[in-house]
């Protein structure tokens, strides 16, 4: 028996397909593309189901003023903007799409890594305004440099297969993927230890929960080689901002791109001086922003729900964080 779930609340923005696939199936729906958090705990109560993307917080309040909620849906990979312990609590199932931004994510990743190593952004700034820099922006090569890669789940993955084709070595940290399973996408498994003094980029892929928060800090930097660069298209909090801005100064991180940080938009005067800094390239939260991720997060969360409505409608696996149960 599936889950009686008649009407859907889909906010931040979720491609059209997911209404259309929604609405094949007869579930209503209701798009506000732009919310603000007052009118989100107006508006939930009145729907069987939420779904959204990065930009509204599903707080314990929210989930407390969506008294029919029986499902939220996470149209992209992470949670961390959802209190999934207060929807479990209230027996309100969390599902996402894993698997729909990996390929955007990735090739955002490769390519802010090669603009760090041929210094693309501030060499096409300099050109703009007037200035043939040419000697100033040598880069490095790729080739027989070393990418550590934390997290090696669907990104990470991704990012090692194209990386290696570079002829980058691969080593990479990751506590449920096994040696072998990093074997067959050209990584050497490591602990992290072992792994800050070989690095000379990393890369993060880490979801954001407790253990994770501020993983690249003061400590970890300093084990780091002078002049690591690192690529953040994973989530903001993963990087201590104080620490980070402190290593850019010095010079001991030698370049760094981020697509993420602790506050989006950033007003954050510490954040906004990294954004910046001349050996950054930041750029507006981009890892899902293509055509074909939005695409793809909207159908993947859209099926999900039918399924839960009317089980095995379609192939796409529940991806459940919370589990979701039949009321």
């Amino acid at each position: 028996m599936g889950l009686d779930i008649k009407s859907v609340l889909v906010v931040d923005g979720v491609g059209a397909n997911c209404t259309e696939i929604l609405n094949s199936h007869g579930i209503q729906v209701t798009n506000k593309a732009k919310i603000s958090k007052e009118d989100l705990l107006k508006e939930v109560a009145n729907y069987d189901a939420l779904v959204v993307r990065s930009a509204s917080q599903v707080t314990k309040e929210v989930l407390q003023a969506g008294s029919k909620l029986k499902v939220v849906g996470r149209a992209g990979a992470g949670v961390d903007n959802i209190d999934v312990k207060a929807a479990g609590d209230r027996g309100i199932g969390v599902i996402n799409a894993p698997g729909a931004n990996a390929l955007s994510a990735c090739e955002l990743t490769c390519g802010l890594t090669m603009a760090l190593a041929r210094h693309v952004v501030p060499a096409a700034t300099a050109l703009r305004a007037g200035r043939w820099d040419r000697a100033l922006y040598t880069g490095t090569e790729l080739n027989g440099r070393t990418l550590a890669i934390l997290g090696l789940g669907r990104v990470g993955r991704e990012v090692a297969v194209r990386m290696h084709a570079f002829g980058m070595k691969i080593i990479g940290y990751d506590p449920f993927v096994t040696a072998a399973q990093c074997a067959e996408f050209h990584a050497t498994k490591m602990e992290l230890d072992e792994i800050w003094p070989l690095a000379d980029y990393i890369t993060l892929h880490t979801p954001l929960i407790e253990s994770t928060r501020n993983f690249i800090n003061a400590d970890v930097l300093k084990r780091c080689k002078k002049g690591i660069k690192i690529i953040n298209v994973g989530r903001g909090g993963l990087i201590n901002e104080r620490d980070f801005l402190d290593a850019l100064n010095s010079g001991h991180v030698g370049g760094a791109a981020l697509d993420v940080f602790e506050q989006e938009p950033p007003t954050d005067p510490l954040t906004l001086e990294i954004i910046q800094h001349p050996a950054v390239v930041a750029t507006p939260h981009l890892g899902a922003s293509t055509k074909e991720a939005q695409v793809r997060v909207g159908q993947e969360i859209a099926e999900q729900l039918v399924n839960l409505v009317k089980p095995g409608t379609y192939a796409t696996p529940l991806a459940e964080v919370t589990r979701v149960l039949a009321k």
